[in-house]
């Protein structure tokens, strides 16, 4: 019986031992997770060498799930636009500004219903290219190991993000190549036609001229006199 009680006690301490080693992973996470969430670390986040590019996914930049709620996207928006607003960090205003531009981007970006379904395809896609197979090869990442699981799909919709925003540039300089070139084959154009009507105004106040002198020495021409015949 003693052997029995003192096996619940054990069975009793370990369930003890694990509720509370569940409480201490998880305010362990807490505290990272507010570790990082401070001014100096989420202006360098925002505005490190190649930031352009992981700011592209709007969910990454406000640090959120693309499961959470509009209410919860607003929250984030208003912690982050606190800790980088320009006001709070004077010392480096600048690298304030731009990481507080970032943040306010991504947060109308996911505001807007269009849009935010969009970055929630190119998130979509990039996980189902990492849970399937590619040319019968399995991907490198185990399905069965979150963490890694995470990561790979994080990386892959990165890349996506920025292939599309590549082809996006593309498409612009594109576009910016043949307006140029439509101006300026309207100044070529308005420029010929410019000098073609500049030659007719000259032929024809060349002509009027060349009439005007014509008729002015009729006019001025002095009338023959006969002279008188005498008998």
């Amino acid at each position: 019986m003693a052997a029995s009680g003192e096996s619940r006690t054990s069975g009793g301490g370990g369930s003890t031992n694990e509720a509370f080693m569940t409480f201490y992973s998880e305010v362990k996470q807490i505290e990272k997770r507010d570790s990082i969430l401070t001014s100096k670390n989420q202006i360098e986040r925002l505005t490190h060498p190649g930031s352009s590019y992981f700011n592209l996914n709007a969910f990454e930049v406000l640090r959120i799930d693309p499961e959470v709620t509009d209410e919860e996207i607003k929250k984030r928006f208003q912690q982050l636009s606190i800790l980088v607003h320009p006001d709070k960090n004077q010392d480096h205003a600048d690298r304030a500004q731009k990481a507080f531009e970032a943040v306010d981007k991504a947060y109308k970006l996911l505001l807007d219903q269009e849009q935010k379904k969009r970055a929630l395809d190119v998130i979509q896609v990039g996980k189902k290219y990492v849970e399937h197979t590619k040319e019968g090869k399995p991907t490198i990442v185990e399905e069965d190991d979150p963490e890694l699981f995470k990561q790979a799909v994080y990386k892959q919709t990165m890349k996506l993000f920025a292939e599309l925003e590549i082809k996006r540039k593309e498409k612009r300089q594109r576009e910016k190549e043949i307006e140029a070139q439509e101006k300026r084959e309207w100044q070529k154009n308005f420029e010929k036609s410019r000098d073609g009507s500049v030659d007719s105004w000259q032929n024809l106040q060349a002509n009027t001229k060349g009439k005007k002198e014509k008729k002015n020495r009729t006019f001025l021409r002095p009338q023959e006199v006969k002279m008188e015949q005498r008998e």
